[in-house]
Formats: C-alpha cells, structure tokens, sequence
C-alpha cells in the first residue's frame, strides 16, 4: 500500500534516518513507484554525504563568552536571597556560633521589651510621648537656622508651638521640595549632557 500524494520534507527525512516504524513501508513503496520522490530522496541523500565531508571546526576561545554575555539568566528568588544571606554569616564555626547566640540573645530581648511595653501600656505611652517630644525638640533646634532662613521667624515661632503632627508633616514638606530641587536639577543637568 503506497501513498497517492508525494512525501513531504519529514517524511523524506524519516526514510534518510533509516526509520523503521510503524508506516514507513509505505513511504518506501511510495518511493519505488514515484520517480519524483525518489529524485527528492536521492537529492538529500547527496546533501548528506556532501555536508558529512565537510571539515570539523572548532569555534574560537572566546566564542562562548560572547555568546554568554548575550544570554540573559534570571536567578530564582530563593538563590538570590540564599546568596545574600551568606553575605552575612560567618565564614568560621564559632563564629557562626557567636552570631547566632547573638541573635538568639537579641531575639529574646526584643520580645522581653514587646511584652512589658504591652504589659505597661501606660508607662510605654509616656516613654513615647517624652521621646518624640524630645526628637521635636532636638529637630527644632537642630533645623532653626534652616527654617528661620526658608519661612522667616515668624514661621519658625508657629512650627515650634505647634503639635508633633504639624511639624513632622512641615518638616516632610519641605524636604520632599527640596528632593523634589535635587531631581530637578540633576535631570536638567543629564539633559544638557546628552544634548551635547
């Protein structure tokens, strides 16, 4: 039983293989019987004799590091964040030891001051509130020459009378201006430079 149409390229390619599955008899009685197939037959059994002379050769030295460096290789998150934590442990026995002692250690007083700072809630409170209003202070006095420069003495009276709310926010205003200046200038600069 022959095929009634001509064989298509991977069918010619099975009978240059030496295939020898189920329905490659009739390919090759297809062959016998088709003068054009067995010209397509015998045409790429020539290719493969001609391109089986041809010389081996290898590729220059360089040639896969090119190639590499070409070839975009994304590192799973769990490698990445595996890599980056043996940035941090030491490369000794007791020295892994010491630090994970030391976490151990920092771990439990962390929780020690959770606890009692849940246990003390009024005392933790007052704790806070002494310490942001001594970082209020220390940040008034610390950016008044700055203010009093930028919103004049009259605006450096209001921040310093006012609440931690309204000074933190004014504080965040203005450096979110000035970070604001910053990218504005290094832009205009980039822009120049690339104009040239």
């Amino acid at each position: 039983m022959s095929t009634d149409r001509h064989l298509r390229p991977d069918e010619i390619e099975l009978l240059l293989d030496g295939e020898e599955g189920f329905g490659v008899a009739p390919l090759r009685a297809h062959v016998r019987s088709c003068l054009e197939c067995q010209s397509e037959l015998d045409s790429a059994r020539e290719l493969m004799f001609a391109l089986d002379t041809l010389p081996d050769f290898a590729p220059s030295p360089a040639f896969a590091d090119r190639v590499m460096s070409q070839v975009q290789v994304f590192e799973p998150w769990h490698a990445a964040a595996t890599r980056t934590v043996e940035q941090f442990v030491p490369a000794t026995r007791p020295a892994r030891i010491a630090a994970g002692f030391g976490a151990a250690v920092t771990a439990g007083l962390a929780t020690a001051g959770a606890t009692w700072a849940v246990a003390r809630a009024d005392m933790g409170l007052l704790l806070a509130q002494l310490g942001l209003e001594s970082f209020r202070e220390q940040v008034v006095a610390a950016g008044s020459d700055v203010m009093t420069t930028v919103v004049g003495q009259p605006g450096l009276d209001a921040l310093r009378g006012s609440s931690p709310e309204v000074m933190a926010l004014a504080v965040g205003g203005f450096v979110a201006v000035a970070g604001m200046g910053v990218v504005g200038i290094r832009a205009l600069a980039t822009s120049s430079r690339t104009a040239r």
